[in-house]
């Protein structure tokens, strides 16, 4: 009996050749653009819980190129240049600023500030 496991997840083009020539089965799906966008997103995501675990600088290097091989991706797919990238940098320097100071955030009132991430409110 075949053992089968369920990834469910976005994989690079070579995948079932490499599969293939190991001797194994696999099933692949096209998605379709709607699909893809929002499987990129997840694996922006999937490439970037990985970090903290990395031991050595070769595989940092290596997570962090599967990392901007799908920003690379999600930006040819949504039609982004360096230059709109570049001008969110520069906007987001001069709003936010960088991290230079290395500062971490314990906690803060909430005086409406939206921020991307969850907040446990106490």
């Amino acid at each position: 009996m075949i053992k089968k496991i369920f990834y469910n997840k976005l994989v690079r083009d070579k995948l079932p050749q490499i599969i293939k020539k190991s001797g194994g089965q696999a099933e692949f799906k096209k998605l379709t653009p709607k699909q893809f966008q929002i499987e990129l997103f997840k694996k922006v995501n999937e490439e970037s819980t990985s970090l903290p675990g990395v031991r050595s600088k070769k595989e940092l290097v290596s997570e962090l190129a599967d990392i901007i091989a799908v920003i690379e991706e999600i930006k040819k797919f949504r039609k982004i240049t360096d230059k709109d990238i570049q001008a969110a940098l520069d906007v987001n320097m001069e709003r936010k600023g960088g991290f230079k100071k290395k500062l971490f955030l314990v906690w803060s009132e909430d005086t409406g500030y939206k921020t991307n991430e969850k907040r446990n409110v106490k």
